[in-house]
């Protein structure tokens, strides 16, 4: 985790110093700013060594076409990742049926065990961790596939359970390596197995949790609440996971039951629980606008806005497209999102003077 946590913190500091290069090269063309022959030489020297040294330990982007490439290589991980796994499926559709029941069970046990070992190995060897990425995505697949197969071969019965497990083990992955896509995955598995066990509880069978959207909020705010409760200095990169992966379960959540009559377990009439979650949406939107700008959260900030355009287009739609002509609605569209692009730009605006 610390060799994680140091390789970010490297790759901020080398950025920061490519734009201290940019910065004084303007300062010194404006003539704002100038530097002795001796004094630059010293500074670009220091500069220099330090990229270097950096760069020799941690294996950094030093260029802006370095930075495409690792976006390039991040891709082609994932896809790598899932091509490995797609094949894995269609080995076992395959051929699954033509080999003995002690051969499956010992495939399943070491096809995970392998994979797992393989990410360890490529995360002992590489810094950037492209590979790792890769394989801990095949070792999720294998677990996930060996799980159902297994039901299948001993004719358990489906239970949500198996999320539990799946998810448990994206989280081990993630947190062991420090890596993103094992932790979405498994987080993924989690808000099944939340949404299934708040499903069944209300007795519903908890496959068919989706027909009931109030069973996403509570996983929603649990995420939401993670990185308040654990900051992870050293996987700084978790929480901006956990937030957005909260708000967009929140918000996906807040939306349908706004919109889906009938489809809250309020004790209230469809109309009002309807009417309510329309309230709770837009207030929703307005809070996370308010909380991403005072803590200077991004993502936050532009999620909340995109939730908060699409909350509201959804009720003048549903308000006006019966009875108004499509001329007059698309033009009061047009001049809606004019009006918000003024108020969006005018939050900016003091936003950045008091910043």
């Amino acid at each position: 985790m610390d060799a994680i946590s140091q390789r970010h913190e490297a790759q901020a500091r080398a950025d920061r110093i490519g734009a201290f290069r940019e910065e004084l090269a303007a300062l010194e063309r404006e003539g704002a700013l100038t530097l002795t022959d001796e004094q630059r030489r010293t500074l670009d020297q220091h500069l220099a060594q330090t990229l270097a040294s950096l760069s020799r330990r941690f294996d950094l982007d030093l260029t802006p076409s370095q930075r495409r490439l690792s976006w390039g290589m991040r891709i082609v991980s994932a896809l790598g990742g899932l091509a490995f796994c797609t094949a894995l499926f269609f080995f076992v559709y395959r051929f699954w049926g033509l080999l003995a029941q002690p051969v499956q069970v010992a495939l399943l046990t070491a096809v995970p065990l392998a994979a797992l070992g393989a990410t360890e190995f490529a995360a002992r060897r590489e810094r950037t961790l492209y590979f790792a990425s890769l394989l801990s995505l095949v070792a999720f697949a294998a677990f996930v596939i060996d799980l159902n197969v297994l039901g299948v071969i001993f004719n358990l019965i489906p239970s949500p359970g198996a999320f539990l497990a799946w998810g448990l083990f994206g989280l081990a992955l993630a947190y062991r390596y420090g890596l993103r896509l094992p932790l979405i995955a498994g987080l993924a598995c989690l808000i099944v197995f939340l949404g299934a066990i708040v499903a069944s509880s209300r007795g519903i069978y908890w496959a068919n949790f989706p027909e009931r959207p109030e069973t996403l909020l509570p996983s929603g705010l649990i995420l939401l609440a993670v990185p308040l409760v654990a900051p992870h200095r050293k996987l700084d990169l978790f929480p901006v996971v956990y937030r957005l992966g909260g708000l967009s379960i929140l918000f996906l959540g807040l939306l349908i039951l706004s919109v889906w009559e009938g489809a809250s377990w309020l004790p209230v009439s469809a109309h009002w629980a309807e009417y309510i979650y329309q309230v709770l949406s837009f207030g929703a939107a307005s809070l996370g606008i308010w909380v991403g700008i005072r803590r200077a959260m991004t993502g936050v900030v532009n999620l909340s806005a995109a939730f908060f355009v699409v909350s509201l287009y959804a009720r003048l739609t549903e308000w006006w497209w019966s009875w108004m002509p499509k001329y007059l609605f698309f033009l009061l569209m047009g001049l809606i999102a004019l009006a918000l692009l003024a108020a969006f730009q005018r939050l900016r605006r003091r936003v950045g003077g008091a910043a």
